[in-house]
């Protein structure tokens, strides 16, 4: 079991992330977490929670937050790691072993890094300390004074951490690298001199004079605009030390790059974002063979071309498509555009986001990579170290310099496209944190992520733009069936296709599968398989083709939900007209109604039912008469409800 507080907080288990619920009880366990070990009194729990006055009911609020925690806690098994939530008078404290929270590693981690003395052993420590950040910290809690507090103190640790790595680089002579790690970090922290003022050294070091200056009057622009101050001692220092050491004609010191490991991949000619200092765009004519050898792979191959085959017959989402070249073509935030397709099974979420990459791929000429990360598949999702060594093998990294460790080989990926213009899709995620590893960090580069998921970390800590996809409507559902079965043949009956469209809810996916079956029987006028769907118990086995249809793709959604939710699902299938609230839920699942919320929560976050307007849900026919499918077959297992 791990505590997550360096990102989104989270607890996970072997077998997947506990359900927390909402941003308080969140924030419960991660004041819990920050003090571990150590009683907290219940005050400043409602002192933390609460922003204003609290509540008179905070106390009870509080006491029901603990109470749920412990049960999911020991849900998750909490007992067999040593981990307990125990009450103390007016108090509580969690016990645990500390090496199961994130924040207290990462903490070890960098204490145990010795830069300046030992610099070869400090950069993989440092690394694996800051891997573990998954975002920005405590995210999904509470936006108190305390909890801000705390949020920047981890923050800055963090920050501490980055700058320690940049020295380690730069006393082993990398100074191409230390440069890179402290980019990032001054993009985002545009007012902290110490942080830039290590940035220009390591840009004089590493041969670039102009660019270290340039951010020295960048940093002074600032300052005298957002707070009216001039650069201070370290900033200031900083830029006389480059002016002197020009006009003295010192110049730079020689690089030498390291040839281990994954530290070798990042060109020494210039080419990196933090060489082409801020705003600027490197130059792509005239580039020197370590340059050229850095764009290729080092390996002279064409860019790499990953993408699936155009979907065919593909029709409409002209809002999506838009909505995508809105986010995933706009530079002017100097940071990597990423857009989350989603939507429910069968949507049609790969297609637009294939459909939108072909339409696109010009605008990315080193390359298209595509990835199924098999998040609602059969079988386990794909591991990030799978992902990443096709990745690094089609950008040309020959197999012996692949790193071992998905840690590894997801930093050697992020410097590899640091400078490209690539295009990234990864279909079928899960979760965030299964997509988090794979993303590039080149101004660059664009990633599209598909999911059932609307993957809300993502748009929390990486500022993805969601780009929603819903069912078709009547006339483009018609329109389909016409691309599959041709114009003709759906003008002779329209009121047939039309019920088609509305048996198959909308459905790519099911109205594929209903051209294929009209497809083997030219004979059948529409109106025939609309008479045939109209039979519950046959429709779900008539909308399958082979190998695909809409009950295999519902069956993998269900598969990855917790047993409470699978028959939350189960409950909501005895619905009359597929409408109803949270107090309707709860009666047909016999939870109580924070149960049943939390339920409904996780649900609509899944597609599996869709929140109309506020405690107003439906679930589609479809999924209904999957979900009544599936809780007959358990029976006929024998399968009771409790299991």
């Amino acid at each position: 079991m791990d505590f997550s507080l360096l990102g989104p907080v989270a607890v996970t288990t072997g077998t997947g992330e506990l359900p927390l619920g909402p941003a308080k009880r969140r924030s419960v366990l991660a004041l819990l977490l920050l003090q571990p070990n150590t009683t907290v009194p219940l005050d400043q729990l409602i002192d933390s929670l609460w922003e204003d006055e609290p509540p008179e009911h905070a106390r009870t609020v509080v006491q029901g937050h603990v109470s749920r925690l412990r049960a999911t806690l020991a849900e998750g098994g909490a007992a067999a790691y040593g981990i307990e939530l125990t009450t103390h008078g007016s108090a509580y404290l969690l016990r645990l072993p500390e090496e199961l929270i994130d924040a207290h590693r990462f903490g070890e981690l960098v204490t145990l890094a010795r830069p300046e003395q030992a610099p070869a052993d400090a950069v993989p420590l440092l690394r694996e300390a800051l891997g573990l950040w998954r975002g920005p910290a405590l995210t999904g809690t509470v936006t108190s004074p305390p909890f801000a507090a705390a949020a920047h103190a981890l923050e800055e640790r963090r920050l501490t951490a980055v700058e320690a790595l940049a020295r380690a680089h730069g006393a082993l002579g990398e100074h191409e690298q230390a440069a890179a790690i402290l980019y990032s970090a001054a993009v985002n922290h545009p007012l902290r001199e110490g942080l830039i003022a290590a940035l220009m050294r390591a840009l004089f070091r590493a041969g670039r004079q102009s660019d270290a200056l340039e951010w020295f009057h960048r940093t002074r622009r600032l300052l005298n605009e957002e707070l009216g101050v001039d650069p201070g001692e370290r900033l200031s220092g900083a830029y006389e030390e480059i002016l002197r050491a020009e006009r003295e004609g010192a110049g730079p010191v020689s690089v030498t790059k390291r040839t281990s490991g994954g530290g070798g991949g990042r060109p020494a000619d210039g080419g990196s974002a933090a060489a082409a200092g801020p705003g600027r765009v490197p130059a792509q004519s005239g580039a020197s063979p370590t340059a050229a050898g850095a764009r290729d792979g080092g390996s002279g191959r064409a860019a790499p071309r990953l993408l699936p085959r155009p979907p065919a017959r593909f029709l409409g989402r002209d809002r999506q498509l838009a909505a995508l070249t809105g986010a995933l073509t706009d530079h002017t935030t100097g940071e990597s555009p990423l857009a989350v397709v989603a939507g429910p099974a069968g949507v049609g979420k790969t297609a637009c986001a294939v459909q939108w990459a072909h339409l696109h791929a010009a605008a990315f000429p080193d390359g298209q990579l595509f990835a199924d990360l098999r998040g609602f598949g059969e079988g386990d999702e794909a591991p990030a170290g799978e992902i990443l060594r096709d990745f690094l093998l089609a950008l040309g990294t020959p197999p012996e310099r692949v790193p071992t460790s998905a840690q590894a080989a997801s930093a050697l990926f992020r410097s590899l496209v640091a400078e490209r213009r690539l295009l990234v899709v990864l279909d079928n995620a899960r979760s965030s944190a299964q997509v988090r590893p794979l993303l590039p960090g080149g101004p660059r580069c664009a990633t599209v992520v598909t999911s059932r998921s609307r993957l809300d970390g993502l748009v929390a800590t990486d500022c993805a733009r969601p780009v929603g996809i819903q069912a078709l409507g009547h006339e483009e559902g018609a329109a389909l069936l016409g691309a599959m079965l041709g114009p003709q043949r759906v003008a002779e009956d329209p009121a047939a296709a039309r019920e088609l469209v509305d048996l198959c809810d909308g459905l790519p996916l099911a109205l594929r599968a209903a051209a294929a079956q009209l497809t083997a029987r030219p004979r059948w006028r529409l109106a025939r398989l609309a008479a045939a769907l109209r039979d519950e118990q046959r429709r779900l086995a008539l909308l399958s083709a082979e190998d695909t249809g809409i009950a295999a793709a519902l069956r993998m959604s269900v598969a990855r939900l917790s047993a409470d939710d699978a028959r939350l699902l189960s409950a909501l299938a005895k619905s009359a007209d597929g409408h109803l609230n949270a107090s309707v839920a709860a009666a047909l699942a016999g939870y109580d109604p924070e149960r049943t919320q939390d339920g409904l929560e996780r649900l609509a976050e899944m597609h599996l039912v869709d929140e109309e307007a506020t405690d107003v849900y439906t679930i589609s026919t479809l999924t209904q008469l999957f979900a009544r499918d599936e809780k007959d077959h358990r029976g006929e297992r024998g399968d009771g409800a409790d299991t």
